[in-house]
């Protein structure tokens, strides 16, 4: 047997079954319930096909939630499977699921327990969409199965016709890794997810998944009177990543040929861009039209969050902000 369920009564789980699967606390749905989903590592249950209409699914471990009262059922393949797609509808395309299915007669009309890897056939229409699905299964895979496809037409191409549906799932307090669909509400507050480019926190206050460090993304800065953006470069702005800030953009004189003078507040940086005590700043900027070449500029951030000039060599027309970057406490 290579589709293996541990804890299903009649199907004479061994010693070899109980190690294999994928037993433990997992990433909690509910009071009684579990994530269901596949265990991310290497690459579980990959699809690869392997005739005209068949596909073959690689090794894998999984949970498969079934009803409350019938609680989580670990599963593992130890070798792959391979499933048989039916033809095509002669005049509708249709899509089909390849799934992971519990066979449970204590709970449904099954005649003998299992563990397998199904195929469920989608509704053949002229806008195919995949199957609903019930009972204690995980879908793994969609195969589109166009209109009147069969062996001896060509059979199903593989390569556009799988569209990964793996969602996955992790141990009680881990990262869920990103798989297929992020439209999921967090478990309890505090749990953490992987966008793929980032982790995001389940916030319960607010039901939201929020980015982590939390992240205010680009927002503008306000100038003080007299001072706007050059015609070249980006508008001034701040980002805060948890206690990191970095600012960018370049602020200069709205007065034509006007220059930066010492001891000018340019703009007061909102409170949550503050850094605790102030901090100082000296980079190189351009001079004026006629002396044009690098002058030292040095500028101050107060505690008050005002952004001043104190030092410069050569008053410059403008400022860059680029690659400012501070903590806040």
């Amino acid at each position: 047997m290579t589709v293996r369920s541990a804890w299903l009564l009649g199907t004479g789980q061994t010693r070899e079954d109980t190690r294999l699967t994928p037993l433990g606390v997992m990433a909690p749905a509910g009071e009684m319930t579990s994530r269901d989903g596949v265990i991310a590592g290497g690459q579980p249950f990959a699809a690869v096909g392997v005739s005209a209409m068949q596909v073959q699914i690689g090794v894998g471990r999984a949970i498969v939630q079934g009803t409350v009262a019938q609680g989580a059922y670990p599963v593992a393949i130890t070798a792959p499977e391979v499933v048989t797609i039916a033809d095509g509808s002669p005049q509708y395309g249709r899509i089909d699921s390849i799934v992971l299915r519990i066979a449970d007669p204590g709970y449904d009309t099954s005649p003998a327990p299992a563990a397998r890897v199904d195929v469920v056939q989608g509704e053949a229409t002229a806008t195919p969409s995949a199957p609903t699905l019930t009972g204690a299964v995980l879908r793994l895979w969609d195969v589109t199965v166009p209109a009147g496809t069969s062996a001896g037409t060509g059979g199903i191409t593989w390569t556009s016709a799988l569209a990964d549906r793996r969602r996955f799932t992790s141990a009680a307090g881990g990262i869920i890794p990103r798989g297929y669909g992020l439209a999921f509400p967090g478990a309890y507050d505090g749990q953490y997810r992987d966008t793929g480019i980032g982790l995001e926190r389940w916030s319960a206050k607010s039901a939201t998944w929020q980015p982590y460090p939390a992240d205010s993304g680009w927002q503008p800065l306000a100038l003080s009177p007299g001072y706007g953006f050059p015609n070249h470069g980006m508008p001034a702005a701040w980002r805060r990543i948890g206690p990191m800030v970095m600012l960018r953009g370049r602020i200069g004189p709205t007065k034509s040929g006007g220059t930066i003078p010492n001891g000018a507040t340019i703009l007061t940086l909102p409170i949550e861009a503050r850094p605790a005590g102030g901090r100082e700043f000296a980079w190189a900027s351009p001079r004026d039209q006629i002396n044009r070449g690098p002058s030292l500029c040095r500028v101050e951030i107060q505690p008050g969050g005002a952004l001043r000039t104190y030092e410069f060599w050569e008053l410059p027309q403008w400022i860059s902000l680029d690659g400012v970057t501070y903590t806040a406490d």
